[in-house]
């Protein structure tokens, strides 16, 4: 395929995908039970942490997060006590366990009291056409306070080497406001032309598939280079081709 033909294929996926019906088998359902900004965000956060393994094991642990946060994120993040986090025991998501959980809720805390929330965080290292240095300064807002060194893995930084593929889900989440009802678009001071597809095993395979990725290993370098190609297709909204990259991998098995 040449490039226009290639830009039709994955337009006309990006349709198909990019819908309600999506919500429906996707993490992305979670911060869809919520209407207030500061619930959206972090139900989204929370939930693209741990969004890696199984599908119905994410939803399900995610939903479980939110049950033990009372079903209203933001109100038990800032008026929480220690002895709240006391029934947090026990809860595990593949290597993500009650003390990690435990940290991101006092670090969640800390961000909204003392940095604005979580919006301020990325905006204020916002630089160029990448979210990717804003993704590394986040990192270090993040593990600002007393932290355990084990739940650093947690979250990814791009200058580290990492695609961190988590975070860049949430930020095409909060971000970017498709008129399909799927992605929120609740950050208004963000623009969707400076996000990165969040790169994992099926869209990066994809993706090599169809010439837009020759590097092997879904690192910083790869998003990079897929960035450089999906901005190519669409310079305004580069990672509405998530759906296109995704679908094809995951549902269609491309």
């Amino acid at each position: 395929m040449n490039t226009s033909e290639l830009k039709e294929f994955l337009d006309a996926k990006v349709i198909e995908y990019n819908n309600p019906k999506f919500i429906d088998s996707d993490p992305i359902q979670i911060p869809h039970r919520f209407t207030q900004k500061e619930d959206i965000e972090i139900a989204s956060f929370l939930t693209a942490t741990i969004a890696w393994g199984n599908r119905k094991m994410i939803i399900k642990n995610a939903d479980r997060m939110m049950q033990l946060l009372g079903n209203s994120p933001y109100d038990f993040i800032i008026n929480h006590k220690e002895n709240d986090l006391d029934h947090f025991e026990g809860y595990v998501h593949r290597t993500f366990n009650t003390e990690d959980l435990t940290y991101f809720i006092k670090s969640l805390k800390n961000i909204y009291q003392n940095h604005g929330g979580l919006e301020t965080v990325f905006l204020k290292h916002l630089k160029g056409n990448t979210m990717q240095l804003a993704i590394h300064e986040f990192k270090k807002t993040f593990f600002s306070i007393d932290h355990p060194s084990r739940t650093l893995k947690h979250v990814g930084d791009p200058n580290k080497g990492s695609a961190a593929k988590r975070l860049n889900m949430m930020l095409r989440w909060l971000v970017r406001n498709d008129q399909a009802g799927v992605d929120f678009g609740v950050w208004k001071t963000i623009s969707p032309s400076v996000l990165s597809c969040p790169l994992d095993v099926h869209s990066g395979n994809v993706a090599r598939k169809l010439g837009l990725l020759t590097r092997k290993q879904n690192d910083a370098k790869a998003l990079s280079e897929l960035d450089t190609a999906l901005r190519e297709l669409d310079s305004k909204d580069p990672v509405k081709y998530d759906f296109a990259l995704f679908g094809l991998g995951v549902f269609e098995g491309f």
